[in-house]
């Protein structure tokens, strides 16, 4: 199916503006997706028609909420092909899904002496939790390494593996490169010596198609930031038998059967892992988020942002002084940058003084950055609602600056 873009782009307000006097052009969607106006209407709804805590009121309001916000559980267990609904716990995003795993299952799983294996291509999101429960609990982090294309080494895993791992937490598309990793292999590897697989879909989920049967993975993780949705929100998939042999994460309400001065006992999934009041308002707008997607097709976005990203390729490497970093044979559709002899903050900038928004830095990645020999990159991410034109605009800064630097 041919996509409107045109038709697409007026389903979000926030594109139709000039920053700097220009027309905006926003290529920072790695960082974040913008809403279209369903995602904005919903929250209105919940707050202006059915605003009330959910599970527990008996009153007409609290009722609308609570099937709202469950039936937005069941999109996301469609979505990603969840087994059952109470798969699916509900955070504030992919970085709190990583913790909870590292909290709850890490702590009554991982001992000392016992392995944990990240790769080189990793959010800061998902090296840190890790470093945290190794150094408490005398574990060993080991790192798959990468080659220069940013690639992770497959081969360079497999000696990593052993006995001792309990855990491979791994990104399932590069932030930083949009690298995409070969994942199956990667989970049917790690489960052949007994070890558990988290995969980090904070860049995936909104690319590729995620079917978390047939990946088999244990634990998945993403934002609704970077799908369209509201900010402050993500989902932790677990398996069933994983997450009954997990202890809480939070305590307080929701998350309890019976509360006495001697016991507690804690509930069932998912509420089991979902203490206090949630962000209920954000919870019911993401439905519409993902209903956006499923309307498009994840096929036929997934095939404009691989033509916007071969279109920004062959544009952008026939400019003097343009360095691609990594380039990976299979990516989503992020392109990293530098221009010879300057800093990327600089380029960003120039960029933004055109109306260009585009991300600078080391991405939450510095790791991968001294492994690549650099101090950061200019990242431009595209989205089903940018344009080739867009992109040639961006071409078209990219090349000034590059002459203005490269005479």
């Amino acid at each position: 199916m041919r996509l409107d873009i045109g038709k697409i782009r007026g389903l979000f307000p926030v594109l139709h503006q000039e920053v700097h006097g220009k027309p905006l052009v926003y290529f920072d969607n790695a960082a974040t997706t913008q809403k279209p106006q369903s995602v904005l209407d919903a929250l209105t709804k919940y707050y202006e028609k059915d605003n009330s805590n959910i599970h527990r009121g008996a009153h007409a309001l609290a009722d609308r909420a609570t099937r709202y916000f469950e039936e937005s559980r069941e999109a996301i267990q469609q979505f990603i092909n969840a087994r059952e609904s109470a798969e699916v716990i509900f955070t504030k995003g992919t970085t709190e899904g990583i913790n909870l795993v590292a909290s709850t299952f890490g702590r009554k799983n991982v001992g000392k002496g016992d392995e944990i294996i990240i790769s080189t291509l990793e959010h800061h999101s998902n090296i840190v939790p890790w470093q945290m429960l190794c150094e408490e609990k005398g574990a060993t982090l080991k790192i798959i390494p990468i080659n220069d294309a940013g690639e992770i080494i497959f081969e360079e895993f497999e000696k990593l593996l052993s006995s001792k791992t309990k855990l491979v937490s791994i990104v399932h598309a590069s932030n930083a490169l949009g690298t995409i990793n070969p994942v199956q292999n990667v989970i049917d590897a790690a489960h052949a010596v007994g070890a558990k697989v988290l995969l980090d879909g904070a860049q995936s989920a909104s690319h590729l198609e995620i079917d978390v049967q047939k990946l088999n993975c244990d634990f998945f993780v993403f934002s609704a930031h970077k799908l369209y949705g509201p900010t402050g929100l993500g989902c932790l998939y677990g398996k069933r038998e994983v997450f009954e042999n997990m202890p809480p994460y939070q305590g307080g309400g929701e998350m309890i059967k019976e509360v006495t001065f001697e016991k507690t006992t804690y509930n069932v999934i998912p509420f089991k892992f979902e203490a206090g009041t949630p962000n209920i308002a954000d919870v019911i707008a993401f439905k519409a988020a993902i209903e956006f997607i499923n309307d498009l097709g994840k096929d036929a976005i997934r095939s404009y942002e691989d033509e916007l990203l071969a279109y920004a390729n062959e544009q952008l490497t026939q400019i003097k002084g343009f360095i691609p970093v990594g380039t990976a044979n299979e990516k989503v559709s992020v392109l990293s940058f530098n221009i010879k002899s300057m800093h990327p903050y600089d380029v960003g900038m120039m960029l933004d003084a055109n109306g260009i928004a585009v991300r600078t830095g080391h991405h939450c990645t510095q790791p991968l950055m001294k492994r690549l020999g650099i101090e950061g990159t200019v990242r431009a991410s595209f989205a089903v609602y940018n344009s080739k034109a867009e992109i040639d605009k961006l071409v078209e800064g990219v090349s000034r600056i590059a002459r203005i630097k490269n005479k």
